[in-house]
């Protein structure tokens, strides 16, 4: 899942939980204080939001199996209603994913099946259905999508394949957001981002954007950078009343100068004067330390204790900096390592330093595997694009068009998707419960002669049986399909917890308030719910037009990034989790309301009246987990917990951003083509050695995707 980018300073980066020392709150007690109604806020407006209740019916449906309906309760619906007809509806004709709002990213009913199998339900009279494939793919994700072309384009076009996926529509963490709003098309991402760093792209990656036909130098045309700096418009900064005393909205961080931006806060002036001296004073903090023992030091502390023992900064400055690793990291500055963000460049302290040379012990990969290039590579439905772009390729009829500008605009025929006719089919609503080696030998040797997948679907559990299978789902969810693999596999699976976020995309009805008040988003400080507001990138291409007038309707993107700071990252991940699956669309929606109206109402903004239409994408499994030196050791090569956590497991192999601990589209497709490549070494040795130049490169090692930057 790509990422939000290192912005050039600290108070760029979305983020969005509270500092150390500052209370720690649920959703709903961290929404901003309620001094507004629902009547004012225009809770009851008849907007574009509540397609979700719609297909809370399927979900409900879902329920009957599952131990109990008590979810049903969390999401303030009904715990008993009808089984409605949508999930097995991908065939009909007014079925279109994309265009849903309310409740999107892991949506009601693409994840009650898997938890009651996490807990325990079974499965065990499914129904056989009379299909064989030789390739069968667990998730539709740009990483499952990439597997199965892979292995098409090496096994012939008359392969068959099987993609199953648990959600209502594919792409994984790469979603489409569609709105009709003022006679017009406006697009959103609902999940993965960008193309980060193409020029990193292993000759593979870069082999398949080239296939697909995806020129990411092309986005130079596409995408304004200088949008909304020639219209005066820069990020700001929101400070809450909460927090900081007062309600504030502040353009133009750290302009003309730090001094002359902070004082337009309502920060105290010693608060202001300290943080002057962090950023303009080049201090060694580390006098005593040579250069190798500094960043030996840096990668064993957090950037919060960094600024607290050496840089010695005031604690009620925290609250300025606790969130500007969110975006990034899925953490605050209390999780991430100071000797990070010193390689980043993103954070001040660290100028009057000596850090030159080699990497300090476990960098992370956000700096050994990135480079300098603009952050610009970005289709108008972020990667859901690439996504698109690969099941057009492998069912030529789902979409028209062949370019990487016709399918911004091209309507997917999800009727398409799963006809019987077809040699490569996407079967969507399927939730994967098992994955077994069958015939042959045991179940765990490469001798199985059949692998046997299972999934369940409207409530009824199907079999299918293939000669492979790549499981290209998150890898925690691997050991409960495959109960027989080796315990230290199953270890290595688990030992990664995704970071869990939400991406809400917000229709408004203009955007004159952002005009009148010089901003082109900002970063929400203190205890406010959303941490990042942006306007959505301006990119005109394919036919679509980014809203340059700003009296027209246009696309908002709010972060929201669930944390409990002070615990280890891993443990606030999993309280973020249980916290997304429990918070209700409403509170989402009152908090966008209230936060919008707090920060944008100088600018004449009124969230009744303005906003048109809410989809909050919710991923309580997001990014996958990156290993961090504050908490991980450094692995000798092939002991890290991914590198044992892929290994191929009989005629089933493994493929997703997890296997590389890297959240991002490169490893993705990196993963899949290494899934594949083991595939053809069980098929032909020799077979697999030809592989790899069709993709314009040498071929490579199951073990050696991952690229480490000199």
């Amino acid at each position: 899942m790509a990422k939000f980018p290192s912005w050039p300073g600290p108070l760029f980066l979305p983020s969005s939980f509270c500092a150390p020392g500052f209370s720690t709150v649920s959703p709903e007690e961290a929404s901003l204080t309620k001094t507004m109604g629902n009547h004012e806020l225009g809770m009851g407006r008849n907007i574009t939001r509540r397609d979700f209740l719609n297909g809370f019916r399927v979900a409900a449906g879902a329920a009957l199996t599952v131990p109990h309906a008590a979810w049903a309760e969390a999401f303030g619906m009904p715990a008993v209603c009808e089984t409605g007809e949508e999930q097995s509806a991908q065939s009909g004709a007014g079925y279109y994913p994309p265009a849903k709002t309310g409740m999107r990213g892991s949506h009601d009913g693409s994840w009650e099946v898997a938890h009651a199998m996490r807990d325990g339900k079974s499965w065990p009279a499914a129904s056989p259905v009379d299909e064989h494939y030789d390739l069968i793919v667990v998730g539709g994700g740009i990483s499952g999508l990439a597997a199965a072309y892979f292995y098409r384009r090496q096994a012939g076009a008359k392969a068959r394949i099987l993609i199953l996926d648990n959600h209502d529509d594919f792409g994984g963490h790469a979603k489409r957001n569609e709105f009709q709003c003022g006679g017009r098309l406006l697009l959103g991402y609902g999940g993965t981002q960008s193309i980060s760093g193409p020029n990193l792209y292993s000759a593979e990656g870069q082999g398949l954007f080239r296939e697909l036909g995806i020129e990411p130098q092309r986005f130079n045309k596409y995408h304004d950078t200088k949008f909304f700096s020639s219209r005066g418009l820069s990020r700001g900064v929101f400070f809450d009343r909460e927090t900081f005393g007062a309600d504030r909205l502040v353009a133009g961080v750290g302009k003309p100068a730090w001094a002359e931006f902070l004082a337009r806060t309502p920060l105290s002036p010693p608060i202001q004067a300290d943080i002057v001296r962090l950023y303009t004073e080049k201090i060694d903090y580390l006098p005593g330390m040579d250069r190798e023992t500094k960043k030996i030091h840096l990668s064993r502390i957090s950037y919060r204790d960094f600024l607290l023992h050496h840089v010695q900064l005031l604690q009620d400055a925290l609250p300025l900096f606790q969130k500007t690793t969110y975006g990034l990291y899925g953490v605050g500055i209390d999780a991430v390592p100071a000797g990070d963000l010193a390689k980043l460049r993103s954070h001040p302290g660290f100028d009057g330093m000596d850090l030159s040379g080699p990497y300090g012990p476990g960098m992370g990969l956000e700096i050994t595997r990135q480079d300098e290039e603009p952050y610009i590579y970005h289709f108008p439905d972020g990667n859901a694009s690439i996504a698109r772009m690969l099941v057009r390729a492998l069912i030529s009829q789902s979409a028209p068009g062949s370019s990487m500008e016709d399918i911004v605009l091209a309507k997917m025929d999800y009727a398409r998707l799963d006809e019987a006719k077809s040699p490569v089919r996407v079967r969507l609503n399927s939730t994967v419960v098992r994955a077994r080696n069958v015939g042959g030998g045991a179940a765990g040797d490469g001798d199985a002669a059949n692998v046997e997948v299972t999934y369940v679907r409207d409530g009824q559990a199907h079999s299918v049986r293939g000669g492979k299978c790549v499981l290209a789902c998150w890898n925690t969810v691997i050991p409960y399909l495959c109960p027989e693999m080796p315990q230290a596999q199953k270890d290595g699976l688990a030992y990664g917890v995704k970071v869990p976020l939400v991406y809400s995309n917000v229709v408004l009805r203009n955007r004159r308030a952002f005009e009148k008040l010089r901003i082109s988003g900002a970063e929400c400080l203190g205890t406010g719910f959303f941490d990042s507001v942006s306007l959505d990138f301006p990119v005109s291409m394919g036919g679509y037009r980014y809203p340059e007038s700003a009296e027209e309707p246009c696309v908002l993107h709010m972060q929201y990034v669930p944390c409990s700071p002070g615990l280890p990252a891993r443990d606030q991940q999993r309280a973020g989790r249980g916290l997304l699956y429990s918070t209700k669309f409403e509170t989402f929606e009152r908090n966008i309301r209230e936060q919008l109206n707090r920060m944008l109402a100088p600018g004449g903004f009124d969230a009744a009246r303005d906003i048109q239409a809410i989809t909050v994408n919710r991923w309580p499994h997001g990014y996958a987990y990156e290993y961090n030196s504050l908490y991980d050791p450094v692995w000798e090569p092939g002991k890290a917990p991914c590198e044992i956590a892929r290994a191929p497991f009989g005629n089933i192999h493994i493929a997703n951003s997890d296997a590389g601990a890297f959240a991002y589209t490169n490893e993705a497709i990196d993963q899949a083509w290494r899934a594949i490549r083991e595939i053809l070494a069980q098929e032909s040795p020799v077979g697999a050695l030809r592989a790899a130049p069709r993709m314009g490169g040498a071929p490579i090692a199951a073990d050696s995707v991952v690229r480490m930057r000199p």
